[in-house]
């Protein structure tokens, strides 16, 4: 099967299985990862069949959302890779690449050097951040029924990627606990200049916040 024909048939086996996905982690988070990575891959390199279809498969499970099962993903991704006849070399480091590309709460994981995984993890962080980054963590904080803001909830370290997974605090925790930190995890050089500007309007989006949560903008 030709590269091309394998990856549309990978495409409609993520757009199908996510169909009714929460609507941060659906099949347009999957098309903006796919294609800020490939963007990526432009400047930095890497093979792109590696990096297209580790960013199509990187959420077709995710923990969040299946009970908790951190292997479910990579699981499904072998099989479906194998299925249309990847070749085993790939298949092994695509499955690598999914298995090991969640934040988990900024608890240390597996240090994978590969250009292709580096690329891949920092195009979804990236979706977590800026613009983006803000509606889809509003949008998952609705969908968990979060409070958005509770000042007498303080933002946690966590000290495993079962008890951030298991956190229920309020939406604008995230921020601290996650999306501030991501500007200083990316791999290359490329999505930092990206994640300067989006994590420079999440400070601003806070800091109106906060200005509007005590009403200090009233002209009395």
């Amino acid at each position: 099967m030709k590269k091309n024909e394998t990856t549309k048939l990978i495409e409609d086996f993520v757009k199908n299985t996510l169909i009714d996905a929460e609507k941060g982690h659906d099949w347009y988070h999957i098309e903006r990862v796919r294609n800020m990575a490939l963007e990526i891959s432009k400047k930095e390199g890497g093979d792109s069949e590696i990096i297209e279809l580790s960013a199509l498969l990187h959420d077709i499970s995710d923990a969040k959302f299946n009970g908790g099962d951190y292997e479910a993903g990579a699981k499904i991704s072998r099989n479906i890779l194998e299925e249309f006849k990847v070749e085993a070399n790939k298949i092994e480091e695509i499955v690598r690449i999914i298995d090991n590309i969640s934040f988990k709460g900024g608890v240390s994981q597996f240090n994978i050097y590969s250009l292709e995984f580096k690329i891949v993890q920092d195009a979804d962080r990236l979706d977590a951040i800026g613009a983006i980054g803000i509606a889809r963590t509003f949008q998952y904080g609705g969908y968990k029924n979060r409070e958005i803001y509770n000042p007498d909830i303080q933002p946690q370290v966590y000290n495993s990627s079962e008890k951030y997974h298991k956190s229920e605090a309020p939406t604008i925790n995230h921020f601290y606990e996650k999306l501030l930190l991501l500007k200083d995890l990316m791999n290359t050089d490329t999505a930092r200049e990206i994640a300067n500007i989006r994590h420079e309007f999440m400070q601003e989006f806070l800091k109106q916040f906060y200005i509007e949560w005590k009403s200090e903008d009233l002209n009395l």
